[in-house]
């Protein structure tokens, strides 16, 4: 073996140790993002988070003015985190505090769980309960993620923004799993002729206020689905395995039998293509489909997995809008 060989071989093995080194300690990135947090998102003055952060992308070096010093200022991701509870205003600071919360740190200590035949999730292996029994007994964390949903909600305004054909013409629709309301109440504003339904589940909607255009029903999603022109879900079949996803389809297809060629379900929801979206976004898809796994056994799907579950729970055809990040806004047509 001659010395270029042996540099190059040595070389390579280096570069797989820094690759290692790398994503055994992705989750100094985490913790160090989640201490800005804490503290309040602003450029650190510990140098070494700063650096860590800056190159995430999360702060970013300028030249102050009239100095010889380089100072640091928000970028786009941190401006999405910073403390401002503004209805008008995107922000994603309640959504960042529940992923990093120990309630959902914990269950990764324990993945290789879901390896050894046992049916229930990571979740419920750690915690004893499913998912949603959890934060229906523990108010501070059903709290966190009723906030982390609303503030996921308020970027959907974007959506409704560029896509409002969409949803011209529908007189009625159904949140399934809508919450407290805020996605109901972003399309209420948009389109104020249109009566919105929200379902979800009896304790979640409890006690909230309804008006002329807007009400809430308790109940399961699995058992009835109010009938209206459209059926409408934001990051809710992702949470469920196929044989449930199709149930759950097959509750749209009866609750809009009545709207004629109005009739559709509408998705804003992930849809993997690795083919087509950037490096990036397909990782982070990845990411969310292995944190899917662990919470609700549930996936993220490829168009062609959506249109077998589309297909088998009697719809004839579909549209897919991949425009919106990591999300893609889907119809679905009987």
């Amino acid at each position: 073996m001659d010395l270029n060989q042996s540099q190059g071989e040595a070389n390579e093995l280096f570069e797989a140790q820094a690759h290692i080194y790398k994503h055994v300690f992705n989750y100094a990135t985490s913790m160090s993002l989640g201490c800005a947090l804490e503290l309040g998102i602003y450029p650190t003055s510990d140098t070494r988070k700063r650096r860590l952060l800056s190159y995430s992308n999360f702060f970013s070096a300028t030249k102050l003015p009239d100095q010889d010093d380089e100072g640091y200022v928000l970028t786009a991701a941190s401006k999405l985190l910073l403390n401002n509870t503004s209805e008008n205003q995107q922000y994603l600071l309640p959504f960042a505090s529940l992923v990093l919360d120990p309630v959902l740190m914990t269950p990764w200590q324990f993945l290789g769980k879901s390896f050894n035949g046992d049916k229930s999730t990571v979740f419920e292996t750690v915690h004893g309960i499913p998912f949603c029994e959890f934060a229906n007994k523990n108010p501070r964390f059903n709290r966190l993620f009723n906030d982390a949903m609303a503030s996921d909600s308020q970027m959907m305004s974007l959506v409704v923004k560029d896509c409002g054909e969409i949803f011209e013409g529908l007189e009625s629709l159904v949140d399934v799993g809508g919450g407290t309301g805020l996605m109901a109440k972003i399309l209420l504003e948009a389109f104020p002729h249109m009566t919105c339904t929200v379902l979800d589940l009896p304790h979640v909607v409890a006690g909230l206020t309804e008006n002329r255009n807007l009400k809430y029903v308790g109940g399961d999603m699995f058992s009835f689905i109010p009938s209206a022109d459209a059926i409408f879900f934001k990051n809710i079949l992702h949470d469920w395995s196929d044989d449930k996803v199709l149930k759950i389809l097959k509750r749209c297809r009866e609750a809009i039998r009545f709207a004629g060629d109005k009739g559709k379900v509408i998705i804003i929801d992930i849809v993997a293509d690795a083919k087509h979206d950037r490096h990036e976004i397909t990782e982070t898809k990845m990411v969310f489909d292995v944190v899917m796994m662990v919470l609700f056994a549930g996936r993220e799907r490829t168009k062609v997995e959506c249109e077998k579950l589309f297909l088998e729970a009697g719809f004839s055809r579909y549209n897919i809008t991949p425009n919106f990040g990591l999300r893609s806004l889907i119809e679905v047509f009987p």
